[in-house]
C-alpha cells in the first residue's frame, strides 16, 4: 500500500471504528493492501474481496490468510452476493475508479444487513486534493497525457453524500481527511515518485529532457524547509452510512 494511501487509511478507519468481529466487504480491493490493513485493525470475522484485475488478486491471495479473506473477480456495479451478506462494505480509494457510482454504492447497500454500515474514502480528485495533482498539472502543461478515472466527481465531499442518501442509506456522516508527508530533501521526494505506482509509469514514458524540465518546475513549486526537507499535504474525502432495519 502505498505510503499517502496507508497514511489516509489509517485515519478513516479510526473514525469508523468498527467492532471487531464483522463480516467485511473490500469493493475493488485490488492487490489486498487495505484488506491486510482490515485484518491488522479491525479483527474481522471474514472479509470477501472483489476487484475486476485477475492478477490484482491473485497477488492479493499471497498475502492475507485463506481460512479469514477471500478474493474473487468481479464488477463493484453488479457483486456477485445475496443481499444482507456483510456487516460492513468498503470502498478504499475506488468510487472514482466506477462508471457509475451510484449503483455502485447501491450494490454496497444491498449485499450488507439492515443496520450495517457502508463507507468509503477516496482522493477529492476534483478539488486538488490527490497526492500528485501538483505534478499531474505540470505534466498536462507539458503535453503530457495523465489518465483520468471515470467519475472524479463522484469523490466530492457532497457527491458522496448524495450518493449515500440517494441509495438510502441512514444517519449519513461525512469527513475530510487530511494528511502529510516529508522527504528529507527534493532529490528524496524525486526519487520516491519517480518509483510510485500512480505516476511512475508517466514518468517514465517521457523524454529524458522533458523529465529534466519537470523536475525543475516542481523544485519550484515545492521549496525546502530550512532544514532542506519538502512537506506536503494531500486531501480525501470519507463518508459512512447504515442500513436502515
Amino acid at each position: 500500500m502505498g505510503k499517502w494511501s496507508q497514511l489516509a487509511g489509517e485515519e478513516f478507519l479510526d473514525w469508523l471504528a468498527p467492532k471487531s468481529g464483522l463480516r467485511w466487504l473490500d469493493v475493488g480491493c485490488g492487490n489486498g493492501a487495505f484488506t491486510e490493513m482490515l485484518v491488522e485493525r479491525c479483527a474481522p470475522a471474514s472479509i470477501e474481496g472483489i476487484d475486476p484485475s485477475e492478477k490484482q488478486l491473485a497477488y492479493a491471495r499471497t498475502r492475507l490468510p485463506t481460512n479469514l479473506a477471500h478474493f474473487r473477480q468481479g464488477d463493484a456495479m453488479a457483486l456477485p452476493f445475496p443481499n444482507d451478506t456483510f456487516d460492513v462494505a468498503v470502498m478504499s480509494l475506488v468510487i472514482f475508479f466506477i462508471p457509475e457510482p451510484a449503483t455502485g454504492v447501491a450494490e454496497m447497500a444491498r449485499v450488507v444487513r439492515p443496520g450495517g454500515t457502508v463507507s468509503a474514502y477516496a482522493w477529492d480528485m476534483s478539488d486538488g486534493g490527490f497526492p500528485y495533482e501538483a505534478l499531474q498539472s505540470e505534466m498536462r502543461g507539458l503535453g503530457v497525457e495523465v489518465p483520468v478515472p471515470p467519475s472524479p466527481d463522484a469523490s466530492r465531499i457532497e457527491v458522496m453524500r448524495g450518493l449515500w442518501h440517494g441509495a438510502g442509506l441512514a444517519s449519513v456522516e461525512t469527513l475530510e481527511i487530511t494528511v502529510q508527508r516529508t522527504f528529507s530533501d527534493f532529490d528524496d521526494y524525486w526519487t520516491t515518485i519517480l518509483g510510485g505506482p500512480s505516476v511512475g509509469p508517466q514518468l517514465a514514458a517521457m523524454s529524458s529532457r522533458d523529465l529534466d524540465v519537470l523536475k525543475t518546475l516542481m523544485s519550484a513549486r515545492l521549496p525546502p524547509d530550512a532544514a532542506g526537507r519538502i512537506t506536503y499535504g494531500a486531501r480525501a474525502n470519507a463518508v459512512k452510512g447504515r442500513v436502515p432495519n
